[in-house]
Order: C-alpha cells, then structure tokens, then sequence
C-alpha cells in the first residue's frame, strides 16, 4: 500500500532539476547549481517517473522547507481563520497562526506563512512541469506511459494552482512553457487550471495500479469541486452528478473508517496524501510533518503541542433536536453542550471532550490541554491514529506526532456535499435532500465506543456517560431553497470540520463577513485573547501576496504581481 510513497524520497532528490521558484532571498536566483543530474540518469521511464513522483510528494505541504503555514490541509489558513478552531497552544508560540487566526495579515510573521504557502504550491507546479518537459526530451517512451504521465502531471499541476487561487485568486500560472518566472497575475488562472483538468480527465485511465496515484475519476471530481467553488452550478452538477452515478466511491459505513489507519485508500479516498513513516528517513519527513503539532500536550500520551483546538461554537454545533437535526437558526451556540445534549455523533471522532474515550488511548483529561484559559478545553481528534495500528513513527521530532495515517485532501462525503449544493442552486431541493441525507444516514451508524471501539447507533451501552447520540434525516419535503442552503452549509461543516475547508467555504458563500464577526463577538467572551482581533473587512476575502514574492517579481523596478486590494 505504501510503495508508491515510498519511492518519493527517491522522486525528490530527483527534483534538483526543477525549477525552485521564488525563494526567499533574491540572491538566490544567483547561486551556483550544488549539484546536477546528466541526461543518462534522467532521461529514462524511471527518471520521468521519478520526477512525477516528486510532484505527488508535495500534496502534504512539506519539501524539505516548508513551514507549518504550507501544510497541504490548510489547518491554519482554512481552520484557525473560521469559527472551527482556534490556533490553540499558548501565548507567543508560532505568533504567525495567532495572527492569522486575529485577521492581522499584514504582520511579518502571518506574512511568512503566507510566503512558505506560496513557494510550496509554486515548487509543485515546478515539479509538475519539469516532469513534462522532461518527458518530452525522452525519445522511446511508450505511448501510453506519456498520456498516463501527461494526465497526472497536469491533473497535479491544476491542484496546485488551485490551491493558490484559493488563497489569493489573481496568481500567475505557469506551464512548461515558460522561460521567465517573473510573471504578472493580471489574467484569469481559472480557465487553465479547468483546462489541465479536463485533459488530465482525458489522459488519465479509469483505475490505476499503484494505490495514491490520479485517475480519470479524479480529475473529473476535481474539475466539479473547482466548478461548484467558483459558481458554476450548473456545470459543477453535471460533473459531479456524473462522479456520483457512475463513479467508483461510496460511503464508508461508519464515519470514522475514513480516518482510521486499518482502513485507509477506501471506497471515499478521492484524493488523499499517502504518507509513510519508518521508511528509512531520519526525520519522518514522508509522514504528516507539517500537522504534527496538531495532537493534545502535556499530560497526554503525546506530549506535545496542543495547536488546531476546536471552537466551543464548533462543539455547540453538533448538538441536535428532538428529530437528531441540527439547529440551522444558530441557536446551538445560545448554551454550551452538556452531556445531557443530544449530539450528532461525528463530535467524538472530530474533538477530543474530557472524559470521552480518545480513540484507544484512554479518556482525554484536562491535563493533555497545554494552556486551557488560553485556548479551551478541547483537542483536535479527527486525524489522530490510533495506538494500536502502529503506524506511528519511530523517528523525528515528537515522533509520536508522526504517522503514515494518510491525509484526505478531497474525499467521497464532500464530494456528494457539493452535488447538494449545486442541485439547491438550480432549484431541485429533493435530489439535494436526498444527498444531504445519504451523509447524514452513515453518521448515525456509529459512535465513539469505551475503550475506543466504535459501536452502532441507537446506542444501548451502560458504559457511554458522556453523550446521548442521535443522528435524524430530514424526511419532510424541502420546498424553501434559502432553508434548503442553510442545512446543506450547515451539513458541510458538520462532516468536513477541521478538515481545513471551513474558512474557503465561508468565502465563497459570501457569507465569511457576517459569520465571522459575528463568532469573534461571541467567542471573544469565551476566549480574552480573540479582543485583539481585528473586524473582518472585505479586504480579507482574499489572501494577501506574500511581500517577498512580489518584490522578487520586479523587472526593471515594475512590479508585476500586483497586491490584492486592501492589502
């Protein structure tokens, strides 16, 4: 299972050949090559092959230089700037996430994260078209290892200039092309990031032999999730309708199949990190490096670091009514869950409660919490492995933070999330319920058991003290489309909490401005610290560039990255 990561190491000494783009320092773009590989060593399948690898070994954020803010699942830019999280730990420990967190972006030290995202989606578009130009000055290479490698390149190359016009919108795109690197952002990205996608579908076969690698199906749920992202409803329906009914994907029965090591690569994997520990390097680095600090502190069996704590409004968020639904009105945030709350059960796979069973690792207790006044009671849960699938590392910093449990980028549940909300932006409120209901139905079908064993629902245990469960469907017709958005949205953030989508999501529902302040008014009395935010303006609706980036754009002193507005 792990022996297409496995050759990453080998992928990424390979990648000297690419282009590193934008470092941080202009003086760089001076320096001497270290080291160089002859065309005999890379001008074979396996170079190619190699070197594609080194593209796909990106998708977790990390390089060999990437900071925490370059981590591929987003856990501060799309986390800890929503209402799901806050940055957690302590005072002053990686000022860079509190600042993000508080809307000051403009500081150096958000800045810098800014910056390492930017070079880590940028080195991988490198490495993407290094693999095509590569391929191109092999002569004899089967012609089907060309469109297969064609295909993934460019389906790698669209996700990580998507990833970028996430965060800032007006980017400049690159393909093997291109000569200078200076390049302007004053053209639309999106047509091409659509167009690599829809050539990738093309390219690429319906299944592939090495688990972790691009197939047709991907792209093509990619090239939806891209549709239904910047508004195109209508088209995003039908490529996603296409993904659903014919598609290999399905629901996994129980909601935390999806993140448990014993299952991974299943039926819902649409597009995950294969991640890998214990494989010879010395510092973990093939493992979950950039989202090691995201586990309980202090008295826990981990030790360290107490980042990504949930929100209390997202725990408020999972309780539910009489009929196991949730409350669209935000009511749930009037009070503060109790056990005696009914809630949905994705709360105990998703956050880490005092005295609920932590996976198999024992009861969380306020002692695994690093500064509780500061950052709550709560600790991130949802991508935490358990003990004893041993797939933890033995090496690295924190090792007990390094893990092979892969990373979901994109899985089956969002993508079935995106059909709904298409379908209620056309109009057609039954086939959205229906969806909507197909994620809610495996839901209820587990549970955060004793001793970290998952049980069914309704649940008839004596030894569960700490919840009362339920999970409802919503079984009267839907006939009003603004009610209809609101439980679809509301679904979302339910399934996909912490999962480094929330913020994006908020955006481009154009509803971040109101959610936003509106969670900073509230929580500020929850957490002193939140007082020093600043208000959301609609400046923030976008990223700002990076300062570096645009300074080492210049050509004869003319800026060609221009600054987001605001910024």
């Amino acid at each position: 299972m792990k022996n297409f990561k496995s050759l990453a190491k080998i992928g990424a000494l390979l990648a000297v050949m690419a282009v590193i783009l934008f470092a941080c320092k202009d003086e760089f773009l001076d320096a001497p090559p270290q080291a160089a590989l002859d065309s005999g060593t890379l001008g074979n399948e396996f170079g190619v092959e190699s070197s594609l690898i080194a593209a796909y070994s990106l998708l977790d954020g990390y390089g060999n230089f990437g900071g925490w803010g370059a981590a591929g699942s987003n856990w501060i830019f799309g986390s800890v700037s929503s209402d799901d999280a806050y940055k957690g730990s302590e005072p002053g420990d990686q000022q860079a996430s509190t600042d993000v967190e508080l809307y000051q972006w403009s500081t150096g030290a958000a800045d810098g994260y800014l910056n390492d995202k930017w070079r880590m989606v940028y080195e991988g578009v490198s490495r993407c078209n290094a693999t095509l130009s590569l391929m191109a000055s092999v002569e004899g290479l089967n012609a089907d290892v060309v469109k297969r490698v064609t295909g993934e390149a460019k389906f790698l190359r669209a996700h990580y200039h998507f990833e970028a016009y996430k965060f800032w919108k007006n980017i400049p795109y690159y393909t093997e092309a291109d000569d200078d690197f200076r390049k302007a952002n004053d053209a639309d990205a999106l047509p091409l990031i659509i167009a690599d996608l829809q050539a990738a579908i093309t390219d690429l076969p319906d299944s592939q032999g090495d688990i972790g690698r691009v197939t047709s199906w991907v792209a093509k749920a990619y090239l939806g999730r891209v549709q239904v992202y910047t508004g195109d409803y209508s088209g995003g329906r039908a490529t996603l309708a296409d993904v659903v009914d014919n598609g290999p994907y399905a629901l996994r029965d129980c909601f935390h199949d999806v993140f448990s090591a014993a299952e991974e690569n299943g039926s819902e994997t649409v597009l995950a990190y294969q991640a890998s520990s214990n494989d010879g390097d010395g510092g973990g680095a093939n493992g979950n490096r950039n989202d090691r600090l995201n586990f309980p502190h202090g008295g826990s069996p981990f030790g360290c670091c107490g980042f990504h704590q949930p929100s209390q409004n997202l725990v408020n968020a999972y309780k539910v009514d009489g009929s196991g639904l949730p409350f669209l009105d935000g009511s749930f945030n009037n009070a503060d869950v109790t056990a005696a709350d009914p809630v949905d059960p994705r709360l105990d796979w998703t956050v880490g409660r005092d005295d609920v069973p932590f996976l198999d690792w024992g009861p969380h207790a306020p002692g695994w919490i690093r500064d509780r006044a500061w950052a709550g009671p709560y600790s991130p849960k949802k991508n935490i492995y358990e003990q004893g699938s041993g797939v933890g590392s033995q090496v690295g910093w924190a090792n007990y933070q390094l893990h092979s449990l892969n990373m979901h980028i994109y899985r089956y549940a969002e993508v079935l999330l995106l059909l709904a909300e298409a379908e209620v932006e056309v109009g057609s409120l039954e086939r959205a319920r229906e969806l909507v209901n197909m994620v809610r139905a495996r839901a209820g079908n587990c549970a955060q058991g004793p001793d970290g064993v998952a049980v069914e629902v309704p649940i008839d245990d004596p030894g569960i003290t700490w919840a009362t469960y339920s999970v409802g469907t919503y079984d009267s017709p839907w006939t009003d489309q603004a009610v209809a958005r609101e439980a679809v949205r509301m679904e979302n953030r339910l399934e996909l909490a912490m999962e480094g989508h929330r913020f994006f999501n908020l955006r481009r529902w154009g509803i971040a401005k109101e959610t936003l302040n509106s969670y900073i008014a509230v929580e500020q009395t929850r957490r002193n610290y939140l007082t020093a935010a600043n208000p959301y303006e609609d400046r923030h609706d976008l990223y700002p560039l990076p300062t570096v980036q645009i300074e080492l754009s210049q050509v004869d002193g003319k800026d060609r990255l221009v600054q987001n507005t605001g910024w």
